[in-house]
């Protein structure tokens, strides 16, 4: 199948904190660009023969593009995954909640060793060509799927109009195609209760927040997902440079905060980030929704130097290894909810204290 190792792995690449720039707040940055093959339909009217061969068209522009990311990429179709494999590739973000859903010979995904590039088939649209990179790297995301898209353009038509530019199964999309987002971790923020005020202010820009897995999911560990609204009116370049303007804003004043906590509230802040380190060192069952907070604190102890012993890179591969399919895939059987409150408690150990 060619992506085991990202089935199994708790590592992907926009885990590394030393990879990356502004670590200490920007866990990772995302440009997907969304694209449809003219004349075929948008892939809600397909039926398995037209889908396979937009499959097929994917790949071989891919192979002959002359690209080498491209050329790399390794590909998987639905129907070669189980619902646990494809819950996994979720959960590490690498497809969408809606397209993991599927499991049909006419959906699937391309991607590179590490999980840096990607393209979903078959999604929403005929494809997703996703940059995904540590830390605050909006540029480089920009750049990459770019280069993605102008070589695959080569040997694919795109779906495009002179008035509204790529059109989209989603009116939403309709004119760059670009979703483009930084993963930021803004826990001063949420304990001096700035959140609501700033991400109000953030949507008279154009501008969204949303939860760990995108659109309709939940925030949780204090972790935001900034992402542009408007795909329409703007260039590629606008968007990213709009978006880099809000999050570096958000970035500062988050640091600022930290530092106010940590010289104002200095008690306060290490019990906090102490109760948590003890929890996570010695607890033997514990629900997702609760390791994700604490880790968020564990976190702030780490990137404010209060605790020296633990990798930033351990905290952000436990935000992906808690979840329900990592744990099941680690555990190598099914379990129920109580079961995997236990072998979570395990792992984060695991993780957190490995040598």
């Amino acid at each position: 199948m060619g992506i085991d190792h990202l089935l199994y792995s708790t590592h992907v690449g926009w885990m590394d904190s030393k990879a990356g720039t502004d670590t200490d707040v920007v866990i990772s940055s995302r440009v997907r660009l969304a694209r449809n093959i003219d004349p075929v339909p948008f892939p809600h009217l397909l039926d398995e023969q037209s889908g396979k061969e937009v499959v097929a068209m994917v790949r071989k522009a891919c192979a002959e593009s002359g690209y080498e990311p491209l050329q790399a990429l390794q590909a998987v179709t639905f129907d070669q995954l189980s619902e646990l494999d494809r819950l996994i590739l979720m959960e590490k973000h690498l497809i969408s909640p809606q397209h993991a859903h599927f499991s049909s010979d006419y959906r699937g995904l391309m991607v590179d060793s590490d999980g840096t590039r990607s393209i979903m088939i078959n999604e929403e649209d005929h494809l997703r060509i996703q940059g995904l990179f540590p830390g605050f790297a909006l540029d480089e995301c920009n750049r990459q799927v770019q280069l993605m898209d102008d070589a695959l353009e080569k040997h694919l038509t795109w779906a495009f109009d002179s008035q509204r530019g790529y059109l989209t199964a989603c009116p939403t999309n309709v004119g760059t195609g670009m979703r483009a987002s930084v993963m930021l971790h803004l826990p001063g923020m949420a304990m001096t209760a700035q959140i609501n005020r700033i991400f109000h202010n953030i949507g008279q820009l154009g501008m969204t927040v949303r939860g760990l897995y995108g659109e309709g999911t939940e925030i949780l560990g204090n972790l935001y997902q900034l992402s542009n609204q408007v795909t329409l009116g703007l260039s590629e370049e606008e968007i990213c440079h709009n978006l880099s303007l809000v999050a570096r804003q958000i970035i500062e004043q988050e640091r600022m905060v930290r530092e106010s906590l940590k010289t104002g509230m200095a008690y306060q802040l290490r019990d906090k980030i102490g109760r948590a380190y003890g929890i996570l060192s010695h607890v033997g069952i514990i629900s997702s929704n609760e390791a994700l907070t604490l880790l968020s604190d564990l976190r702030l102890g780490v990137d404010l130097g209060l605790i020296t012993h633990i990798q930033p890179t351990a905290i952000n591969e436990l935000i992906v290894a808690i979840r329900p399919a990592h744990l099941q895939k680690r555990a190598g059987q099914d379990m129920d909810a109580f079961q995997r409150d236990i072998r979570r408690a395990e792992v984060i150990r695991e993780i957190l204290f490995r040598k």
